[in-house]
């Protein structure tokens, strides 16, 4: 059955690249109604942004939505990432700035936030898209793939010359609770040059390492508390992922391969995987298939609890 959240819950904070401070509210909504943002602090002109592929204002540092008005969100990649972990296909997510806020740098926030309201069956089967063709993208040394699979499937690697991070890789199934028990805690992540090249250029001026991001300086990592997980950097990605996928329109029934991936080439996936024919099929999923999706299984106790 399709699902929503019990009732609305809200987050505050400024956003990582903005700095601009925002709430963002989560509110339930019926069936087929999908997820989509609205801008409360805008009162003139269309105010909804559906948080679908094509909406997507492609940016290699976060993902930006934006309405045909030119309205936009952006950085929504980790909230989109706690409503496909938590099995939520319906909402309306109220914002009243231009940015998600970051928050802790991770998606536990949100997570443990709509699992608290609870989450309600709506009386309609689950929509699923199902990848039926191996389609692929490549950026330099990066590339994306997404391949058939009857259920959904991250692998991720990532390399860096930062000794710190170095290459890292896993692969995890996204049912039985698994982003919310491996991946929801990780942490957005970056080095201390790029920090330093991004305040420069008025960018992450909501980051405050340690509080809601890990940053790397070769060998070190400079963030007090250090590091969640050992490989909490190739989690994040998959954690990226994950939300960037959920921007499908529906549930994907696929096995992603992401190699240095990012949000724009994850983007490029999707634009490819559906303007490709046979490619890819929306399905109504029957018991057995919803089992198989995002949020199902999802244990309360195994949600991470962090400070």
């Amino acid at each position: 059955m399709q699902t929503t959240i019990k009732s609305p819950i809200s987050f505050g904070g400024k956003g990582l690249h903005s700095g601009a401070p925002a709430t963002v509210t989560i509110c339930p909504a019926g069936v087929y109604h999908g997820i989509w943002f609205k801008r409360t602090d805008v009162h003139i002109g269309d105010r909804l942004i559906p948080a679908r592929w094509d909406a997507v204002n492609r940016s290699p540092l976060c993902t930006k939505l934006e309405n045909a008005a030119g309205l936009s969100v952006s950085t929504v990649e980790h909230l989109m990432a706690a409503l496909a972990g938590c099995g939520i296909h319906n909402a309306m997510i109220e914002i009243d700035g231009p940015e998600v806020p970051i928050l802790d740098g991770s998606a536990v926030p949100f997570v443990r936030g709509i699992m608290q309201r609870g989450i309600r069956p709506l009386a309609a089967p689950v929509m699923a898209f199902e990848v039926l063709q191996t389609v692929t993208v490549k950026e330099g040394e990066a590339t994306a793939t997404l391949s058939p699979s009857d259920t959904l499937r991250i692998d991720f690697e990532i390399d860096f010359v930062d000794a710190a991070i170095g290459n890292q890789k896993k692969s995890l199934v996204m049912n039985n609770g698994s982003f919310a028990r491996e991946l929801c805690d990780s942490r957005t992540f970056c080095r201390q040059a790029d920090v330093d090249a991004m305040q420069a250029n008025g960018l992450a001026l909501g980051g405050n390492a340690g509080e809601n991001a890990v940053v790397f300086d070769g060998d070190r990592v400079t963030s007090p508390g250090g590091l969640r997980h050992a490989d909490e950097p190739v989690r994040h990605k998959m954690l990226d992922a994950l939300g960037d996928l959920a921007l499908a329109g529906a549930p994907l029934l696929g096995h992603y391969t992401g190699v240095r991936a990012g949000h724009s080439l994850t983007n490029t996936l999707l634009r490819k995987l559906f303007a490709t024919a046979g490619a890819v099929r929306l399905v109504e999923c029957d018991a057995a298939m919803a089992q198989r999706l995002p949020g199902y299984g999802l244990i309360w106790d195994e949600i991470p609890q962090v400070a």
